[in-house]
């Protein structure tokens, strides 16, 4: 067992800049705090993403703190470009972080005595930490949702998720259903509409197409939208979510071109396709489930931090059930420049408590985030 002021889980955006204030405040890695990470490589889920999702359709990819992502080709794939910058950035900073390390749980350890915060532990493939604060930053690619519908076990041809897209190619004079009515599926739809035989979009509610720019305002009323959510307990939004969709000349043309007409959601799936509840039928050789994802954060279930609602209740970064727990890419900061902002302030709060019970490290007590 070894005992360190913070455990960092999570090496995306949101773990590496609360990684980097961290190391601002004074705390050195691999002494003091410790960042881990399950992926077998530099990039967070960004490593994960489809090879023709390029750098120059990504939207809003705001640099790390300290360190700017200058120069980039917007024809590179963006699971490549990203993962490269983050590469450079740990070893610029040397945040040495641990990979790939599995986080099993993480459970109430020792009590502390004299005003000292007690211990937690962190249960991992590598090794069991007792740590005073802990920042969890395991966003939600390892929890992609996947809808349960009359039929689906019968079906005879390919189901995958968002998480398992692997570009337009694979679908090439196929016939695919695309489920969900976000960013994602509307990605996919307008890929593998040039090369499959048919699709068909399906989704539980009319999607919202967003006309205009998306300005200042409107991005704080999204992402206070989010908040309130997570302030209540209840299982968090994306801030995308509750955007819309933005009008781009591809999905106007797409619109035009019938790529995009929306239909119903289907009411049950047969061996050989989807059937909706006025008797229409489509045969098809795929679903693809553009459904989202949920907060991956299981493993702090032996914490009891969820609330009644089914979410975490979270002020600022902090879960109101814990104080030594902050939740870092969760919700309304489930976005590269929140992502950021949650990092900052995460160090900033785990620092006062530090100082404030008069634990950790001399470099701890007398650091200012």
């Amino acid at each position: 067992m070894r005992e360190l002021d913070v455990v960092v889980i999570g090496a995306g955006q949101a773990g590496l800049s609360a990684a980097y204030h961290l190391r601002r405040a004074g705390l050195e890695p691999d002494r003091d705090f410790v960042v881990l990470d399950h992926a077998p490589r530099p990039g967070g889920a960004w490593q994960f993403r489809w090879p023709s999702l390029t750098y120059g359709k990504v939207h809003g990819m705001h640099s790390l703190p300290g360190m700017e992502l200058t120069g980039a080709d917007d024809g590179r794939p963006s699971s490549e470009v990203i993962a490269e910058y983050f590469d450079a950035y740990e070893n610029r900073f040397d945040l040495r972080v641990h990979r790939p390390v599995e986080v099993k749980a993480v459970r109430e350890g020792s009590g502390g005595s004299e005003g000292e915060v007690g211990r937690l532990l962190v249960e991992t493939s590598e090794d069991t930490y007792a740590t005073r604060a802990l920042v969890n930053a395991t966003g939600t690619w390892d929890r992609p949702f996947w809808p349960r519908y009359p039929g689906q076990e019968t079906f005879r041809g390919r189901q995958l998720h968002t998480a398992d897209y692997p570009g337009p190619a694979e679908f090439a004079g196929q016939r695919v259903v695309v489920v969900g009515g976000g960013a994602s599926g509307t990605q996919h739809l307008m890929e593998i509409a040039e090369v499959a035989a048919a699709t068909y979009w399906v989704t539980r509610r009319p999607p919202a197409f967003r006309e205009g720019p998306f300005g200042e305002e409107q991005g704080r009323a999204a992402v206070a939208m989010v908040e309130e959510r997570v302030r209540l307990g209840l299982p968090p939004q994306s801030v995308v979510s509750v955007t819309g969709l933005p009008l781009t000349d591809a999905v106007r043309r797409a619109r035009e071109e019938g790529v995009l007409d929306r239909l119903p959601m289907f009411e049950r799936i047969t061996p050989d396709g989807v059937t909706w509840a006025d008797g229409r039928t489509a045969e098809v050789d795929v679903i693809l489930w553009a459904t989202g994802f949920r907060a991956a954060v299981d493993h702090l279930a032996p914490l009891k931090l969820r609330e009644p609602g089914g979410g975490i209740r979270v002020e600022d970064t902090r879960a109101v059930r814990d104080e030594r727990v902050h939740l870092v890419g969760y919700g309304p900061s489930a976005s590269t420049i929140g992502a950021n902002r949650a990092g900052r302030a995460a160090a900033r709060s785990i620092t006062r408590l530090l100082e404030r019970t008069g634990s950790g490290t001399p470099a701890a007590q007398g650091a200012s985030a």
